[in-house]
């Protein structure tokens, strides 16, 4: 079996006690925006490309890093090796969010932080939920 390694890199967006989730409605999927890292181009500049892209927001800035994980998976006869890195996005500024055009595959949404760890796919995104929420210090009596 052929083996894909690559980077990518995305974000979970938070504002107001919600998370930014997309859904995928031809994979049945809802999801984290991420995407592949172009040459040349740094982790965060991936992150807020790709989730500028997939969910239409665009007025966001960085405010932490989450880390790395390494995600593997076969996918059409293939075996792919991913090099994950989030970081937790804000708004830039306190006015309302303006959506730009973004992916039609994607329907974005904002949900709480424990009706996003309740929705989302693939658990190795709840993971960068779990991470955005103790970084962000929220607690709550949700089971995170």
């Amino acid at each position: 079996m052929e083996t894909i390694h690559y980077d990518a890199a995305g974000g979970v967006v938070v504002h107001d006690g919600h998370v930014l989730v997309l859904r995928r409605p031809s994979r049945g999927e809802i999801r984290l925006p991420k995407g592949h890292m172009e040459e040349e181009e740094s982790q965060q500049e991936t992150a807020l490309r790709e989730v500028t892209e997939e969910s239409g927001y665009a007025d966001l800035e960085i405010a932490g890093d989450l880390g790395h994980q390494v995600v593997e998976f076969d996918y059409k006869g293939k075996h792919v090796i991913r090099d994950e890195y989030y970081f937790v996005m804000v708004p830039a500024s306190l006015r309302q969010i303006e959506r730009t055009k973004h992916e039609q595959q994607f329907e974005p949404q904002w949900l709480s932080w424990e009706e996003a760890l309740a929705q989302l796919t693939f658990e190795v995104e709840r993971e960068w939920v779990r991470r955005a929420w103790n970084l962000d210090g929220h607690r709550s009596t949700a089971q995170v």
